[in-house]
This record gives structure tokens, C-alpha cells and sequence, in this order.
């Protein structure tokens, strides 16, 4: 049998599932996974691989309307995952109305690579709801195939992933056989971080702030790490802090759990507060932190 190997592109709104849904596939934690959209802000690739196949699956930030560069940048994200895709897997909420942006829509439309429409949380509604779903997609994107799943409970996983082996075109890997995603360690440990400020804070807070690790030692025994997080005003300095720092040691402490269980090894973790300005809208900052890249 001749090797098999492509990229595989995950595209949808906002919160319908697309990280939950990579880590499905996958077999790993990759993707951060909170109830808030936004949690993805990069292109997160894991990689899959046996003796014949080898599918970089690729999860892309919720399509939004940017209000800052940043946002600008998770766009163009998920525009050029559009575009390098030998499948895409298109993801919708049973419950959705329509999706946010017409000018990707038109584009899957018109597109000549493979569409896997996913339709996720269906175990949220009934048979005829689904039903009227399945038809109104039919209608949207004639051309697509589509499947409905639920991604929590793994409902239809192992179908769609046969599924993508069959269209998968013939070719050599792009990566070592070994490998499971294009990102380091430090990636995965400020996006972990990241996650407890999502899940420990409300409002504006948590779309404030980046992760920055500053330093990742690895001993025999121990990983050292010093991180920064990076908020984008004096103000919220203090609230991440917390009173007597209790907000950012219980940050820390639920961090260094899932670190510890990612890379396998006893973590000191140490956790630093730092204002830079809007960063946001700071192009020096955003290539800096990994958006304009």
C-alpha cells in the first residue's frame, strides 16, 4: 500500500467543539478546552501517524469579527487553513443558525478539496431537529459530506477518521513518524496556564492576557519554569494578582498539575504579572507572542 499523508484543516465558529474534537483525534491534549470562545488564538497542528498514513490535523481559532490586531492575525489563521488543506472538516453546532462569516462560507461553496461537514452536540437535541439540520446543510454546502457527531462522548470519531484515511492523497510524511505536533513544550505549557486564567476569571480579564514563558530548564528529576503573564493594563494587574496573591497562586498551583501530567515530570513553576500596554494592537508585541508570523 502506498503511504498516505495531509493536512486536515478544522474550521467553525466560536465554542462548537473544534478543540475537543482534535483532541479526539489526536489521542492527546493539544487544544485548550473551555465553556468561553476564543480559547484558541493559534494554528495548533497534532499529527497522527501508522506504517501507511500520516494526518496533520490542524485546529484554527473560532471565526470572529476582529476588534484588535490580534484578532486580525487569528484570522488569517483560519483563512490560510482554507487554503493548505487536503480536507477540510467543517464544524457546526446542531443548534446554530448560521455561520459568521459569508466570505469563508462562499469559499467552502465553491472549494474543490474534500468537505466533512460535522455537525457536533447532537446528542443536545432530537431526531427531527437533527434531521431539519441535516437538510439545511445539505442545502448550504450540496457538495459536502456530512456526519453527525457528538465530540465530547466520541460519538461517529472512529467513522470520520476512517473517513479522512480514505481521502487522504498518496504522498511521503511531511514530519518524522514520531512526531505529534509541529509545537514545543513551552507552547503547550503557556497555552495550559493560559487555561486556568480562562477558567479563574470573568469578563475582559482572561482576552487580556498572553502567557509568555520566560524560561524552561530541564533537570533530571525537576523542569523549572518562569512564566509571564502579560496583561494589557495596570488594572488588571492587580485583579490577576488577587488579595495577597491568593487569585494567582490558585492560577499556579492548577497549572502546574496539568504541566506536570503533560510532560511527565515533577515542575516548579514560578508565576510573574507584567503590563504591556495594548499589546494587543502591538505589532512588535503580537510577532513577539507568535500572531504575525
Amino acid at each position: 500500500m502506498m503511504h498516505k499523508s495531509g493536512f486536515v484543516n478544522i474550521i467553525g465558529n466560536p465554542n462548537v467543539g473544534k478543540s475537543t474534537l482534535m483532541n479526539a483525534l489526536v489521542g492527546e491534549r493539544l487544544s485548550i478546552i473551555t465553556s468561553k470562545a476564543q480559547t484558541t488564538r493559534h494554528r495548533i497542528l497534532g499529527i497522527v501517524n501508522d506504517e501507511n498514513h500520516q494526518i496533520i490535523f490542524s485546529d484554527t481559532p473560532g471565526v470572529l469579527e476582529p476588534a484588535y490586531k490580534m484578532h486580525q492575525s487569528m484570522m488569517t489563521f483560519v483563512k490560510s487553513a482554507l487554503t493548505d488543506a487536503d480536507i477540510i472538516l467543517f464544524m457546526v453546532e446542531v443548534k446554530e443558525n448560521r455561520f459568521k462569516d459569508e466570505d469563508i462560507l462562499n469559499k467552502l461553496k465553491k472549494t474543490s478539496t474534500p468537505i466533512l461537514l460535522l455537525i457536533n452536540k447532537i446528542d443536545e437535541v432530537d431526531q427531527q431537529f437533527l434531521e431539519e439540520k441535516v437538510a439545511f446543510w445539505k442545502k448550504e454546502i450540496p457538495a459536502a459530506e456530512i456526519y453527525p457527531l457528538s465530540a465530547l462522548h466520541h460519538f461517529n470519531i472512529d467513522n470520520i477518521f476512517e473517513r479522512i484515511k480514505e481521502l487522504l492523497p498518496e504522498g511521503e510524511p511531511y514530519y518524522e513518524k514520531d512526531a505529534l505536533t509541529d509545537k514545543p513544550e513551552k507552547f503547550f505549557v503557556a497555552e495550559i496556564i493560559r487555561e486556568k486564567i480562562l477558567l479563574n476569571y470573568q469578563k475582559e480579564i482572561p482576552y487580556s492576557c498572553e502567557v509568555e514563558v520566560e524560561e524552561y530548564k530541564e533537570f533530571a528529576d525537576i523542569i523549572k519554569i518562569r512564566a509571564n503573564i502579560i496583561v494589557a493594563r495596570d488594572s488588571q494587574k492587580g485583579i490577576i494578582i488577587g488579595h495577597q496573591g491568593k487569585s494567582l497562586k490558585k492560577v499556579g498551583t492548577e497549572a502546574r498539575k496539568d504541566i506536570e501530567t503533560f510532560v511527565q515530570k515533577k515542575v516548579f513553576l514560578e508565576l510573574y504579572v507584567k503590563v504591556s500596554k495594548d499589546w494587543r494592537d502591538n505589532d512588535n508585541q503580537l510577532k513577539r507572542f507568535g500572531y504575525n508570523q
